[in-house]
């Protein structure tokens, strides 16, 4: 959904592993935005350092090909874990009971065959660019100063792979929310309508200002 979501909590295993995995969701997403705020600053200075000195930063595009898989792949598990992805919340919201979990389990399922594929594809991808016998470790460099691609390759892998485990344990707590016909169950977003979210929001400004 793209609003607003609410994860539960409780003592269960189940919740515990999700408040676990969540932390290393976090701290990802906490490096993709390190890098946009890098990316920043880095077009700061090369645009000063080229009107100042008529010296931008070498290899400026080739340092922002580098940090595109750190922001476009690093927070995507904490995103499916909120709940913050485009779905069809005019279809999902209607539905209750046995009836979503059975919808969140199916779509579910299919997200995760979809990236189990992507992480054995973009690990062969980034077997290809890695050798320790090859100078820095890499078959392949950036157009200008050459840098080693092999480290943004290895990025998209390792978040793939973090997100095979969100789903994962998304499909376990659908399945068995489905099987005991639950309300509520911890560890996966469940639907908020307008009011929910509106004081969701409230309490995360009011929050934030204090």
């Amino acid at each position: 959904m793209a609003g607003s979501s609410l994860v539960l909590s409780d003592d269960s295993a189940v919740s515990r592993i999700d408040r676990k995995l969540v932390v290393i969701e976090r701290n990802l997403a906490l490096l993709s935005g390190l890098a946009v705020f890098a990316l920043m600053i880095l077009a700061v200075v090369s645009v000063s350092g080229r009107n100042a000195i008529n010296q931008p930063i070498p290899g400026y595009v080739d340092w922002i090909e580098q940090a595109m898989p750190l922001i476009a792949f690093m927070g995507i598990s904490f995103t499916q874990r909120e709940g913050g992805h485009i779905r069809m919340d005019l279809l999902v919201g209607a539905l209750k009971g046995r009836p979503l979990w059975l919808a969140e389990f199916i779509t579910t399922l299919a997200i995760f065959t979809l990236m189990v594929l992507l992480v054995w594809g973009t690990w062969a991808h980034f077997q290809r660019s890695f050798d320790f016998a090859a100078p820095l470790w890499s078959r392949d460099s950036s157009m200008d100063i050459r840098l080693p691609i092999w480290p943004a390759k290895l990025l998209a892998p390792i978040a793939f792979s973090v997100l095979v485990l969100r789903l994962a344990l998304q499909l376990y707590i659908y399945g068995r929310a489905f099987l005991r016909n639950e309300d509520r169950p911890v560890g996966v977003p469940l639907h908020a309508d307008a009011a929910t979210q509106a004081a969701m929001e409230a309490a995360q400004v009011s929050g934030a200002k204090d």
